[in-house]
């Protein structure tokens, strides 16, 4: 039987880590070792994003991962306008053997919420 879309992402956020806008805020302000990925199309990343932020379109996600996120053990937070992109790339990156990702909740929406900044 098919999934919807819908579907899929919730079975996405199940099986993944979820942190807070927070969480990502508080470790970026720290200096920890975060790389944050934004899976959003070119279009809205031009408009605006994370600074700081690596841009890899979930469209070719499994496709330049290799390339763009060597570390495997690396603590990695995707993240997509809303959460449902995201937490399908979580899923995606953790299918391929990444062992610290995580999807950030809410996406940039919620970043951009909590007054956070983006360029």
């Amino acid at each position: 039987m098919a999934k919807s879309y819908e579907e899929m992402v919730a079975e996405a956020k199940e099986s993944t880590r979820q942190v807070s806008v927070e969480e990502v805020r508080k470790a970026l302000d720290s200096g920890e070792s975060v790389t944050v990925v934004d899976v959003r199309e070119p279009d809205e990343w031009a408009e605006e994003h994370i600074p700081g932020a690596k841009h890899i379109p979930r469209g070719v996600l499994e496709l330049q991962a290799a390339d763009q996120l060597p570390d495997k053990e690396a603590r990695i937070v995707v993240h997509c306008a809303l959460g449902g992109r995201g937490s399908l790339a979580a899923k995606s990156l953790q299918e391929m053997g990444y062992t610290n990702v995580a999807n950030m909740e809410g996406g940039v929406n919620a970043w951009q919420e909590h007054g956070y900044d983006t360029e």
